[in-house]
């Protein structure tokens, strides 16, 4: 036993010294442990992996071969067998002693490619990612007549090759004895590698078993057969609690037959970020790639999560990802296609369950409609936004008014909804992610509609103007009130509109915004930089505090007499329409809000024996 022998012969022959590696096998095992691969678990995948593909192999030319895969624990040590095509004493000196080739590339085997899960030749050198020592007793099925042959390897990038008696191995394929290195022993423990054989492989064609325990399920949950659709419902659910941990608000599922893709799709039951990368679990050919496929679905697709089997995907060298290619990219439009038309189908025929969705992940479907016109054409009556006139679908809105005036930001839409909805003026707060871009795109889609944005001059035309000789007659409040609110760039003007409760209302837009923030930049700027941000300004219009004629308090305010006092007042009324509009203050507002609340504080204390009066 502790001789070689040739593969044609019997008898003993002289021990021979060990051969190497044709690479630095210790820089090897840190490059798959710490760069290739995520976790010391993908070895599992590869002993699973060489055993299918051997078995894969061996029925190329005999399809009725037996399909078996078994793997056993002992203390430390892990043995896998398996019935596959197996190696003859040539075949591990031609690929297993040399990194990057391996048995998939036997002569005669080369047109049954497609069916194997590897393409890499990494193979059993993975195995000392857990392993110090790799022994591997093989029979080939395609030369009968060869003996067993023996590869011993260690960590040391040292192995031997020996042939052994008929009766090592009778029967055609391989077993693989690995050892555990130093501290490596829980990932060779009997509840580990079954927990990572049915993570790995419930879903490979052939029987595998850890010890007793079976280890592949077929069929796939989602080929099963049910008793109704309510049952399917539940054992899917279940098996979505089983892999994602939670239970899913509906089920999709993906048959692209072309890509060689039968799985489902979750629908998660709560809101997540667009921002968040998804994690898909992806087989291949019936073996786990991955579990955090990110590239498999569209960007707005982020409310499902999927688990699927293909043949026809790349994976990467790790085999822990996708390649992103044409084909890829085919499948990634292909089961956003039907996901696109599991949407439709719920519109056209189960409005409940599509409200139930929306109400949850209204954000992913309105991603999808800025670019898919179909789409948005037929959630109009379905996606809901925030409007004067409380949460609307955008056709029901559009309805209602003739034209639909919107805004870019929450913050302009907060200063005019209560105003506008009084007078009524139509608006719909765009300020969300994607709702402005989809209003914009309403005319596109239905005919006739007038979609304008909203801004201070739409707004204050819809405004009553003040009788001109009460005007005249609050010249000179007007002029003490401009006078104070002059500097921090923004006019007053006098109007009369409801609600009377309202005293005063802030408008301004983005263009006045830019020019404000241009001035306060000029202020602070050197002499050059002053110069450049001058020949900047535009003819934007300055922000306005728009006061209600109708509004008593600020017909008090216009009977005072003392300009000091008007323009506390009026700062004050500034400030209020600021909090009301629940704009960010900037440090000259807050400063502003702070004296006059002072200032009023103090005329309201003032004693009359000093000289003033209330």
């Amino acid at each position: 036993m502790d001789s070689q022998t040739s593969h044609t012969s019997q008898a003993p022959q002289p021990p021979q010294s060990p051969h190497t590696f044709q690479v630095d096998l210790r820089g090897l095992v840190d490059l798959l442990s710490h760069h290739l691969y995520s976790s010391p678990k993908v070895y599992l995948r590869e002993l699973l992996q060489n055993a299918v593909d051997a078995i894969t192999a061996r029925r190329v030319a005999e399809p009725d071969a037996p399909a078996r895969v078994r793997l056993s624990v002992e203390a430390g040590s892990l043995r896998v067998a398996d019935t596959g095509v197996g190696l003859t004493e040539a075949d591990v000196h031609d690929l297993l002693a040399t990194i990057g080739r391996s048995s998939k590339r036997a002569e005669g085997l080369q047109e049954a490619r497609s069916d194997f899960l590897g393409q890499f030749g990494i193979g059993l050198l993975a195995c000392f990612v857990v392993a110090e020592r790799i022994r591997v007793v093989s029979r080939s099925a395609r030369t009968p007549d060869a003996p067993p042959v023996e590869w011993t390897a260690r960590d040391d990038g040292s192995y031997t090759v020996r042939t052994l008696p008929d009766g090592a191995r009778p029967e055609p394929g391989t077993t693989v004895h690995l050892v555990a290195r130093a501290g490596a022993d829980e990932w060779l423990a009997e509840d580990r590698v079954l927990s990572l054989a049915r993570d790995f492989g419930s879903l490979l064609p052939y029987d595998v078993r850890v010890g007793e325990e079976a280890v592949t399920a077929l069929p796939a949950p989602w080929d099963r057969s049910y008793p109704g659709p309510a049952a399917r419902r539940v054992a899917l659910a279940r098996h979505c609690h089983e892999l994602f941990g939670f239970t899913p608000l509906d089920t999709i599922d993906l048959d692209v037959p072309l890509a060689g893709i039968r799985g489902v799709a979750y629908v998660l039951p709560s809101a997540v970020s667009p921002a968040q990368r998804a994690g898909h679990r992806v087989h291949l050919k019936g073996m786990l790639l991955t579990e955090r496929a990110e590239q498999l679905l569209p960007d707005w697709a982020f409310f499902v999560r999927c688990v699927l089997d293909t043949d026809s995907l790349r994976p990467t060298a790790s085999r822990e990802s996708l390649y992103e290619d044409e084909t890829l990219a085919g499948v990634r439009e292909a089961l956003g296609g039907r996901i696109r038309a599991w949407l439709a189908g719920l519109a056209a025929g189960d409005p409940e369950r599509l409200a139930a969705f929306l109400s949850v992940h209204h954000l992913g479907v309105k991603s999808l409609a800025r670019h898919d016109r179909e789409m948005l054409r037929t959630m109009l009556p379905w996606l809901p936004f925030e409007t004067t006139d409380g949460r609307l679908s955008l056709e029901e809105f559009a309805q209602r008014h003739p034209v639909v005036h919107f805004t870019r930001t929450v913050e302009e839409y907060r200063q005019v909804a209560p105003i506008a909805s009084a007078q009524g003026i139509g608006v719909v707060n765009g300020g969300y992610t994607y709702d402005s871009e989809l209003v914009e795109a309403l005319a596109s889609v239905r005919p006739g509609t007038t979609v304008a944005e909203l801004d201070a001059d739409t707004v204050t035309a819809h405004l009553d103007a003040v009788d001109p000789a009460e005007e005249l007659a609050l010249s000179g409040f007007l002029a003490a009130a401009r006078a104070r609110l002059g500097p921090l760039g923004c006019d007053v003007v006098l109007r009369s509109f409801h609600p009377l409760s309202v005293p005063a209302l802030h408008l301004d837009d983005r263009e006045a915004r830019h020019e404000q923030a241009r001035a306060e930049a000029q202020e602070q700027a050197d002499d050059l930089w002053a110069g450049i941000l001058g020949s900047l300004r535009g003819g934007a219009p300055r922000a306005r505090l728009v006061l209600n004629h109708l509004n008593p308090l600020v017909r008090r305010i216009g009977s005072l007499g003392d300009p000091e006092l008007i323009g506390t007042a009026t700062e004050s009324l500034y400030g209020q329409a600021l909090l009301m509009a629940q704009r960010p203050l900037r440090p000259a507002d807050s400063a502003l809000l702070n004296r006059a609340f002072l200032g009023l504080l103090e005329w309201a204390t003032h004693d009359d024996s000093t000289g003033g009066g209330r």
